[in-house]
């Protein structure tokens, strides 16, 4: 049957989504542009505090930059709501600056229908959720996780540092540490996100519920081999380091057919290549590989296949290769309970749900690691994520966030 009480209100959450992504819009393509730490990310977090101020909430930001706005009682625990604001180059409207427009929406609608949380319910905007440097630094610092030496190591693919993208934007990356929060301050964290995959628009089910998040391992490598003369050097005494990746690449299938599981993914993404000039043998290939899978076990055998297949092809094409491991997110079990709660909320306002896995990193995992953290996601029109297609129906969307509402009304009481 259908629920009772407050709705959101789609025009408002529209015009507050629209105005973020004022930020680092490209007029060539249709995306975004913003990236962790750049410009358009912190002139964008700047102008969603200012909103939260209008709406009365108490803002603050924390060491690592992530952005909070706080309605209801100044002392206590609280419930978190929401996600992040910065993008992948040319990415989507919707993928995580929804999330966090849909909890503003929802403490606006509860301030509107005179509902105060017994419960403080802080709006969460995470500071580089998208891996620019690796990881999801925002999460990571309030659970705790981000270490001193990562901090120092961490890079973006263009070899830029985490500390001087920081330090560039006024920010003090020694800061990061002390944005863990103390245990027992947070009661729970919820999350809406876009599906970021076709399963849902294929059932035709409006709202998902994940319960568990795939693991991320970051890895890099570059095969060194002889930049040369194309039409000189004959095909046999080449050292060729583009030929190389492409080797690698062709046995990417077989590595998951051997080791993997339905839930691996397995992605080369991002590729510069030395001298890249149409009449020289590439004598670098410097790439990003990427594993996911909802098995900590697989991933960590997935890691081990790549390698070794990195390793022979080298061998066998005149290459030197050096690797690193960038970082390694585990997979994640989320809070039963709540994904049991979130399912019950939503059978009474009669939607269909789809328990689910996520393929793709959200602040939830890491979240899990200090409290129970749960995940809601509506259908992305032909699973198209991180890209100018990107595109989420607002009828589903509007489902979603009254869920989301309803869950921050059941966990605020």
């Amino acid at each position: 049957m259908p629920h009772q009480g407050p709705s959101i209100r789609p025009d408002r959450l529209k015009t507050l989504l629209d105005g973020v992504n004022r930020f680092g819009f490209d007029v060539e393509t249709g995306g975004f542009n913003r990236p962790g730490f750049s410009d358009e990310d912190l002139a964008c977090r700047a102008w969603f505090g200012d909103e939260m101020r209008k709406d009365g909430l108490r803002v603050w930001s924390d060491g690592a930059g992530n952005l909070f706005g706080r309605y209801g009682p100044d002392d206590g625990p609280c419930i978190l709501a929401g996600s992040h604001l910065d993008t992948v180059p040319n990415g989507g409207a919707f993928d995580g600056s929804l999330g966090v427009c849909v909890a503003l929406e929802c403490v606006r609608t509860l301030k509107d229908a005179g509902f105060e949380p017994a419960t403080a319910i802080e709006v969460l905007a995470t500071s580089e959720e998208e891996g620019r440097f690796g990881g999801m630094l925002g999460s990571q610092a309030i659970a705790g996780l981000a270490t001193a030496d990562w901090i120092a190591r961490a890079r973006d693919a263009d070899g830029v540092r985490l500390v001087d993208a920081m330090t560039l934007q006024g920010l003090d990356p020694r800061a990061i540490l002390s944005a863990a929060r103390p245990a027992g301050t947070i009661r729970a964290f919820l999350e809406l996100h876009i599906e970021q995959g076709p399963v849902l628009e294929q059932d035709q089910v409006s709202v998902g519920i994940s319960d568990q998040v795939s693991g991320v391992c970051y890895l890099e490598y570059t095969f060194n081999g002889i930049a040369n003369h194309s039409g000189t050097t004959p095909m046999s005494m080449r050292s060729d380091a583009f030929a190389g990746l492409a080797e690698l690449a062709h046995q990417i299938p077989q590595i998951i057919k051997q080791a993997g599981t339905d839930q691996t993914r397995i992605t080369i993404g991002h590729v510069v290549l030395e001298p890249n000039q149409p009449h020289t043998i590439p004598g670098k290939a410097h790439f990003s590989v990427i594993l996911r899978d909802t098995s900590e076990s697989v991933m960590g055998m997935l890691r081990d296949m790549v390698h070794d297949r990195a390793l022979d092809v080298a061998r066998k094409s005149g290459l030197s290769l050096k690797s690193a491991e960038r970082s390694w997110l585990p997979p994640v079990q989320l809070d039963a309970d709540l994904a049991n709660r979130l399912e019950t909320l939503a059978g009474n306002m009669g939607l269909a749900t789809k328990r689910m896995p996520s393929g793709a990193g959200h602040d939830a995992q890491t979240m899990q690691s200090i409290c129970p953290s749960g995940l809601i996601f509506v259908p992305s029109r032909n699973g198209i994520s991180h890209s100018p297609g990107e595109h989420s129906d607002w009828v589903d969307i509007e489902r979603g966030a009254n869920l989301f509402l309803q869950a921050l009304i059941e966990l605020g009481k």
